[in-house]
């Protein structure tokens, strides 16, 4: 195998062992989210007492809760936005790598010193 190839597969062994332990590890443990576990906290802080800042503005409108397939499109628009700006990172960089953009910024910093001496 090449280097490339062996680091590549290091890296999703490492990060499927990185997912997995923690289950073989606590097979008991309650793995829930942020949402609940911050719920909870202000709960026990408070002592039930909590009253929200403000109502989300959706609320009013909507009349009530946002229906569960709403926010998962929400969601799933977010991702696609992130996922379409670090494609667009990732492709920016290859095609300066191919392209040798890093050779034309030299040149034009090597012509500019040439210029001033």
């Amino acid at each position: 195998m090449r280097k490339s190839t062996t680091t590549v597969v290091i890296l999703i062994v490492l990060a499927a062992f990185i997912m997995f332990f923690p289950m073989f590890l606590l097979p008991d443990a309650e793995f829930m989210g942020s949402d609940d576990r911050g719920s909870e906290m202000v709960g026990e802080i408070t002592g039930g007492k909590y009253e929200p800042w403000f109502e989300p503005v959706y609320k009013k409108l909507m009349g009530g809760d946002m229906p569960a397939e709403l926010e998962t499109f929400f969601f799933c628009i977010q991702t696609g936005i992130g996922v379409g700006i670090i494609a667009f990172c990732f492709g920016y960089l290859a095609a300066r790598k191919k392209y040798g953009g890093d050779e034309i910024k030299q040149a034009s910093i090597k012509t500019t010193r040439e210029r001033l001496d």
